[in-house]
């Protein structure tokens, strides 16, 4: 049997958990089709989940069409928890991208369609809720067409809207409308089929306009749209067969080297690591000793892959299929196993966390314990970057939102028994280098007090370029894991800039290097106070490097958010004063009629406060919609993050803590 790994992606509440309860009843996996609202479906499995009727991890069930296995992946809807579908992307071959009939297209969707096209993933989309009160297809199929892509076609029509028996119809070759548009769609992507239509369209049969439509939305050209309803069944098997038809399934070399993607980590019963991991090519067997991540190695003690519905125990996963693995106890969300295909290797789909809050236990004891659960949360999603705060004893998380922050909290209470509270959310901003900057410090010359020889120079690069550390010095001329001291402790560093937040788009140069060999007294005893170590070249690296970053000076820069207000006409004046206040940028207005279009940036620190005016400005009826975009240069009053570190920006305190670090581990010793 073939592999699909499929996608539900959605806005939240748009119904794709109760999509995904409706294909398992289908299929056979499922007697009885569980309830979002009552907590009963087979992917909301976190107590969490459960109580709030929201998906906040992605899930894996599995399901038969014929002769292919589906491997569906539930995600979640709500924003805050974009980074969970971010994760899942580079595993589908294909997705399911839910609307409402009701809602029509609303912000999550715009933002889910733009990154599935940028990333050429095959897409059908699915027009819930058609038995609802207001459920309009012509609408919704309007602003799909003009708010997500106009590379769309209707599969069939629906009838009984707003009823409890609504129907969907599929279209077929007798209907000479939709065959007409879809081979003029299919025609202006398609050069071949251009011809052979222009020549004479009644040669071209059905079942080649299928067959076209199949391909091109494999290549994710255009995407089929079909209208139903999860909770009364209406349209389902329609859905299905334009899954198995249209979607293409997985593809992978069975016999090449053992190749796949983590997505997932969780913990068993036992607090063991279970890993989910997406096989490319190859396959992975009980009692494998497997390398993932960068230089790590572990024996994979046990596998499950999924089949008609949960997973179930195997000896092996193999090329195209999902399964989970024990055994790898340092592994990691990302980690590649094997060598990954280029086109395999990006990671992040979604704008990172702009936000973040310290973390507080309401018992101070539970102090270790919260930093212990909070690393385990981490592991499950690293985008949340744990920092601790060593001189003020504090955590600190990122987050997307304040819903994220709610989730955190029960879930600390809940598995971990830590309560705690958070202090104000505040903006994530990032620093980037003006100019130039150089410093050095030769060994055994004051005032360098280490046995080490390091030179760096700090450069603007590209927006976007992250960090990038070079060498203008020979590779050979010390030992490699003195180099690799200093380019791990650049990108440290590098953490907490001039103002205390993490400096990006540079280039970092080593420009000197120098060290003592290892040395001994005449009796053969081998001398640290004689001879060059890696900690030398680790704690003479913040200073020199913080020394050049001071030279070239940075600027600090504040996210920014696109900003998309649809609001009515008259209350255009009451929302551009509270825009102002915000330090909202709006563009032009785009009057229509009754309604006003607004466009422009916000920054992401505003916008929780503008969701909050909104309702009240527009009597209910404005709609917003943001997305991270860019970062700006903050204007005015510069904010400052409290450092965590013992800055290298002040020499003395720096090297204070440097030798009670030392003197510490020889009292230890």
């Amino acid at each position: 049997m073939s592999t699909l790994n499929l996608g539900i992606l959605a806005h939240v509440d748009a119904g794709k958990t109760s999509l995904t309860e409706r294909l398992l009843h289908a299929a056979g996996v499922i007697d009885e089709i569980g309830s979002v609202d009552d907590g009963s479906t087979q992917t909301d499995s976190l107590a969490l989940e459960r109580q709030r009727g929201i998906t906040i991890k992605s899930a894996v069930v599995s399901f038969a069409i014929d002769d292919v296995t589906v491997n569906l992946i539930d995600t979640p809807g709500h924003p805050d928890f974009i980074a969970e579908v971010e994760r899942v992307l580079s595993v589908l071959d294909g997705a399911v991208l839910v609307v409402s009939a009701v809602e029509g297209v609303q912000a999550q969707t715009r933002v889910l369609m733009r990154t599935l096209q940028r990333l050429h993933i095959p897409t059908l989309i699915f027009v819930n809720k058609i038995d609802r009160t207001g459920a309009h297809c012509e609408r919704v199929l309007r602003g799909i067409s003009e708010k997500l892509t106009p590379s769309v076609v209707p599969m069939g029509s629906a009838h009984g809207l707003g009823t409890r028996s609504p129907g969907f119809t599929p279209y077929g070759a007798a209907d000479t409308a939709f065959t007409t548009r879809l081979a003029d769609l299919l025609a202006d992507r398609d050069d071949a089929f251009l011809a052979a239509y222009v020549d004479d369209d009644t040669t071209v049969s059905y079942d080649r306009l299928r067959d076209v439509l199949a391909a091109q939305t494999g290549q994710a050209l255009v995407h089929p749209v079909f209208f139903g309803s999860a909770i009364t069944g209406a349209g389902m098997d329609a859905l299905t067969a334009g899954i198995k038809e249209l979607l293409p399934a997985a593809e992978g070399d069975a016999k090449g080297p053992a190749s796949g993607t983590v997505f997932k980590i969780e913990r068993g019963p036992a607090g063991e690591k279970i890993a989910y991991v997406r096989m490319l090519s190859g396959a992975v067997r009980v009692r494998d000793r497997l390398p993932f991540g960068q230089d790590d190695e572990g024996k994979v003690t046990a596998i499950s892959v999924f089949d008609h519905g949960s997973a179930v125990r195997r000896e092996s996963v193999a090329a195209g299929q999902i399964g989970k693995l024990w055994g790898l106890g340092d592994i990691q969300i990302g980690d590649a196993i094997g060598t990954l295909p280029a086109a395999a290797q990006e990671r992040h789909h979604f704008a990172p966390p702009t936000l973040e809050t310290v973390v507080v236990p309401c018992r101070p004891a539970d102090r270790g314990a919260l930093h212990t659960a909070l690393s385990q949360l981490a592991e499950q999603d690293p985008l949340i970057d744990l920092r601790r705060d060593e001189i003020r004893r504090e955590i600190s998380v990122s987050l997307y939102g304040e819903v994220q922050k709610e989730v955190i909290q029960a879930t600390l209470s809940n598995e971990f028994d830590v309560d705690v509270t958070f202090r104000e959310t505040t903006t994530i901003c990032i620093e980037r280098p003006v100019g130039s900057g150089a410093s050095f410090e030769i060994i055994d010359k004051e005032p360098n007090p280490f046995l080490a020889t390091v030179g760096l120079r700090i450069d603007p690069a590209p927006v976007g370029s992250g960090v990038e550390f070079r060498l203008e010095v020979e590779l050979g001329s010390m030992p490699y894991s003195f180099f690799k001291a200093v380019e791990d402790t650049v990108r440290e560093t590098l953490w907490q800039g001039i103002h205390g937040w993490q400096v990006t788009d540079c280039t970092v140069t080593m420009t000197h290097s120098g060290y003592w060999p290892r040395q001994s007294h005449s009796h053969g005893t081998f001398d640290k106070s004689m001879s060059s170590t890696a900690g030398d070249f680790r704690n003479l690296t913040p200073l020199v490097l913080m020394s050049a970053l001071r030279q070239a000076g940075t600027t600090v820069h504040e996210p920014m958010h696109r900003l998309r207000l649809e609001v009515p006409t008259d209350t255009f004046g009451l929302i551009l004063p509270v825009l102002a206040r915000l330090r909202a940028v709006p563009y032009a207005p785009d009057m229509r009629g009754t309604s006003c279009l607004l466009e422009g940036e916000i920054p992401a620190a505003s916008v929780h406060e503008l969701e909050q005016q909104l309702p009240a400005l527009t009597r209910g009826e404005g709609m917003l919609e943001c997305a991270f975009d860019r970062y700006r240069p903050v204007s005015g009053t510069i904010p400052a993050r409290p450092r965590s570190d013992h800055n290298p920006l002040n020499r003395r305190e720096y090297l204070l803590h440097v030798e009670r670090r030392v003197t510490g581990h020889r009292s230890g010793a």
